[in-house]
């Protein structure tokens, strides 16, 4: 199933169209649609999983203040895109009348916060029918907290159709995207940290139950960027330097490595966790980077400690892995 998703995807012409702030409002007032009564058609199946993506085409992630447009190829068919949110917000989706194809009926429905499992649940968090232009959807405002969210656009008679789906953030922790053409190297960037799998958990768990003399630490931390170009090492390092439980390695120089070049610096308990952070952070394309920074001091009489860290960024699935080791002479 998941081979014949990826076919899909590989044809379907997705183009995200970068655009700041608000989308024009219309005459209707501002709501929260949890609230609404509204049926929504062609609600996507559930599965049993329970994680309503796994009954979804995910077509990736899409940045609050921009636009999707492609198109149906199949009756029905339930689209899914990730949208990450920074803090808490009012947002609002749309399938817009300008992009999408005329006679269109579409569903609209938000799952989530994605759970420490991946799971965005089974039941919708806020969902529309034709509350847009004629039979199109819309999410005129929702409240959201910091988190990952499932945004699913559905359709049971759509197929060759065309849709565009416009988010935009109303209130709260916004990003507010820079001028076109300008230069997003000095911009930083706002982590909110995210709970980590169960695997990650036990995989960790397992390491540092492996020797006494060492220990380490796993943290995951998701960051808003709805520009068209990716952030750097640079920034992703920096801004885990302005965390304050790291202040610590300030001193010390941070060496760039590639993602696989890292494996050589985990202790042997450890390693498992580096497949298993790609397998479930990254996108399979992305160029994974990682910043490393390294000291030593007497920790007792005749004895040193050893402290590494290192900040792996997803520049596309827009993450941050904070991983640091310790161990100690004995």
């Amino acid at each position: 199933m998941r081979l014949e998703l990826m076919k899909v995807w590989s044809v379907l012409p997705v183009v995200v169209l970068v655009a700041c702030g608000k989308v024009p409002g219309g005459d209707k007032p501002v709501e929260e649609l949890a609230q609404r009564k509204q049926a929504v058609l062609y609600v996507p199946p559930t599965p049993a999983s329970g994680n309503i993506y796994d009954s979804t085409t995910y077509l990736g992630p899409v940045s609050l203040g921009s636009s999707v447009q492609t198109y149906f190829t199949q009756n029905p068919q339930y689209y899914s895109f990730k949208v990450t949110v920074p803090g808490t917000l009012a947002a609002r989706f749309e399938v817009t009348h300008g992009g999408s194809s005329m006679y269109l009926d579409t569903g609209l429905l938000v799952y989530g916060p994605r759970n420490a499992s991946g799971s965005y649940g089974s039941y919708p968090r806020t969902q529309d029918d034709n509350y847009g232009y004629g039979d199109l959807s819309k999410i005129n405002a929702v409240s959201l907290t910091a988190g990952e969210y499932l945004v699913v656009v559905s359709s049971g008679s759509g197929s060759g159709k065309q849709f565009r789906l416009q988010t935009a953030c109303l209130s709260g922790a916004c990003p507010t995207p820079p001028p076109p053409g300008s230069d997003t190297a000095g911009i930083p960037l706002a982590l909110s940290e995210q709970d980590l799998t169960a695997q990650l958990e036990a995989t960790l768990e397992a390491g540092n139950d492996a020797r006494d003399w060492t220990e380490g630490s796993l943290r995951r931390f998701d960051f808003a960027w709805p520009y068209a170009s990716q952030p750097t090492l640079t920034q992703a390092d920096a801004a885990v330097m302005d965390l304050q439980e790291y202040g610590a390695y300030a001193a010390d120089d941070a060496i760039a490595l590639s993602y696989s070049q890292a494996q050589a610096y985990l202790y042997t308990e450890f390693e498992p966790l580096h497949p298993q952070l790609l397998a479930t952070y990254g996108n399979g394309s992305e160029n994974v980077q990682v910043a490393t920074r390294y000291h030593s001091y007497p920790v007792a009489p005749g004895a040193s400690g050893w402290f590494r860290l290192f900040v792996i960024l997803f520049p596309a699935s827009k993450k941050v892995i904070v991983f640091e080791q310790t161990g100690y002479e004995t």
